[in-house]
């Protein structure tokens, strides 16, 4: 299995001591934590992107090009790129310097967004999103993969000959497509023959295990080869301590305040409510990572039973001090992900996946590879 730290930036005060760290304190904890994940073994590390509440991400690209400055092995990602509100065009360009910056290790993971605040703020109709979704997307592969490219579509002006710059470090980057609860998502990564990242946040196991199953029948429908069918599987906030006693009576009282604050109305979309509504409820069956490096390791292994994931993605709990997330993260290191590995092997990012090393093409279109203009 692969690792991913991915940090969404909110920005709250700790719900029991009211602490709340300034913004480019918060900024800067960002960068920082990214460089000691490479430092201490992590595979990929990850920012997230939303436009309305208490977050700090909307200009993730900005924070990712520092990253990519200062790191030189882990993966780049997003958790997620919203696609369906933004300009295909200006995210070719963004995440090509990126890329470029990293020298190849950009992948992005798109999506319709999960927050609905955001759609009036670019113009975009509700229920729209979907639909925004595909043709945008099939227009940033066309943009990486082509010059001079001509097309016309439905949401937003047509282009004559147009050819982004820069382009991609060494051909175009992997696109994974994140889902949280619904199957739209999950359908467009099976038709292109691209990977699934399931949220795997705020429900119980089996309502993303449907999406899943469903994204690999689709996949297999569609004709792609079925090794390149990789799935991330998120795991909301890791808690790492000596044992479940010291999770209850330390992050317990933190989680739950976090848990009330998100179910507000207006704090989540309408039918994503979290459904693990104590500490003990979610160390039990939620996707939290919480307790001993043992019950931790069970935690991801009980869920890897259901899901069959390559990836597994977590954040750190960003009201805490910033000491103690590290701590954590080192501790998880050393002591969660060699165990988790030796049992629970992938041939993500290895010389069995066609995106080990770029250029890369993946499902049916490893035979046209030669066909297809790229790296240009």
């Amino acid at each position: 299995m692969r690792f991913q730290l991915l940090d969404i930036l909110p920005h709250l005060q700790n719900p029991v001591t009211g602490r709340i760290v300034s913004t480019s304190d918060r900024y800067a904890q960002a960068l920082n934590t990214a460089q000691r994940a490479e430092q201490v073994g992590f595979d990929a590390v990850a920012l997230g992107e939303r436009h309305a509440g208490p977050f700090l991400w909307a200009g993730v690209t900005v924070l990712l090009g520092a990253i990519a400055a200062t790191t030189s092995r882990v993966r780049i990602q997003t958790g997620v790129t919203v696609l369906s509100i933004l300009d295909p065009v200006r995210i070719a360009e963004d995440f090509a310097t990126i890329d470029q910056l990293s020298r190849g290790r950009v992948e992005i993971v798109i999506g319709k967004g999960n927050e609905a605040r955001q759609l009036p703020m670019f113009g975009v109709e509700p229920g729209q999103q979907w639909d925004q979704l595909a043709e945008k997307y099939e227009l940033l592969r066309r943009l990486w993969r082509e010059e001079n490219v001509t097309w016309e579509g439905k949401f937003r002006g047509a282009l004559d000959g147009v050819t982004t710059l820069p382009c991609p470090y060494a051909g175009a980057p992997r696109i994974w497509h994140g889902s949280a609860t619904t199957l739209t998502s999950a359908e467009l990564a099976a038709k292109w023959g691209d990977p699934l990242f399931s949220a795997n946040a705020i429900q119980p196991r089996d309502n993303y295990k449907i999406l899943i199953d469903h994204y690999r029948a689709e996949y297999d429908r569609h004709g792609h080869d079925p090794r390149y069918a990789f799935v991330g599987a998120g795991a909301s906030f890791l808690y790492l301590t000596d044992s479940t006693k010291d999770a209850r009576e330390h992050f317990g009282p933190v989680y739950e305040k976090m848990v009330e604050f998100f179910n507000k109305p207006g704090n989540h979309t309408p039918g994503n409510e979290m459904v693990f509504r104590d500490i003990d409820h979610a160390i039990a069956e939620g996707p939290v990572l919480v307790g001993s490096p043992q019950q931790i390791i069970d935690k991801i292994l009980y869920f890897h039973a259901a899901f069959g994931h390559d990836l597994q993605p977590f954040s750190l709990p960003p009201m805490l001090p910033h000491e103690q997330q590290l701590e954590m993260l080192e501790r998880f290191a050393a002591q969660v992900i060699p165990v988790v590995r030796k049992e629970v092997p992938t041939t993500l990012w290895t010389d069995a996946d066609p995106y080990g090393a770029r250029p890369a093409f993946v499902g049916k279109q490893v035979a046209d590879a030669a066909a297809i203009v790229d790296g240009r």
